[in-house]
């Protein structure tokens, strides 16, 4: 993978996953993870971005050119926004109602009024997409794949607001 690990900035939120724990959240999720995401968790396994903006296709209640990105969740489940984590991916689909399209792993600033999912629907390579509760969680394509998406993320100060 190309993506450059010091995208991230502050704490990782969880130590660096073994075989045995990777194998056991993807039995959780019932998905197999890219292999780009699992390699990046073994260099730094969630957190903050510094690099914090995504070019969007199309308006977004966030913004008219992108989406704003927190974090990429931690593939884990100790901490509280790690994957299987206490407001993991399942929470925002059985709690917040969020259409049930994968895996939910990274945050955007709004507080959980969007984010963004590894979209299963389609057989092989997730593609990534961005689901917009405030505007009755439409879903918008914005990668086709974990590492487009990582290397496409730039600081929300390049886009014009």
């Amino acid at each position: 993978m190309d993506a450059d690990p010091t995208i991230f900035g502050g704490p990782a939120l969880e130590g660096p996953p073994g075989d045995g724990l990777i194998r056991s959240i993807e039995e959780e999720l019932d998905v197999r993870l890219p292999a780009a995401y699992v390699a990046l968790s073994r260099i730094h396994n969630g957190g903050y971005l510094a690099r914090n903006g995504y070019p969007s296709p199309s308006p977004t209640t966030w913004a008219d050119d992108h989406v704003g990105v927190t974090f990429i969740a931690a593939i884990g489940r100790t901490a509280r926004f790690s994957l299987c984590g206490e407001t993991g991916s399942a929470f925002w689909v059985h709690e917040w109602g969020y259409p049930d399209v994968g895996v939910y792993f990274a945050d955007c600033p709004s507080a959980g009024h969007d984010m963004i999912a590894l979209d299963y629907r389609v057989p092989g390579e997730p593609s990534v997409v961005h689901v917009d509760q405030e505007a009755s969680y439409r879903i918008t394509p914005i990668a086709p794949d974990f590492v487009t998406f990582v290397n496409g993320l730039v600081s929300v100060d390049e886009f014009a607001w």
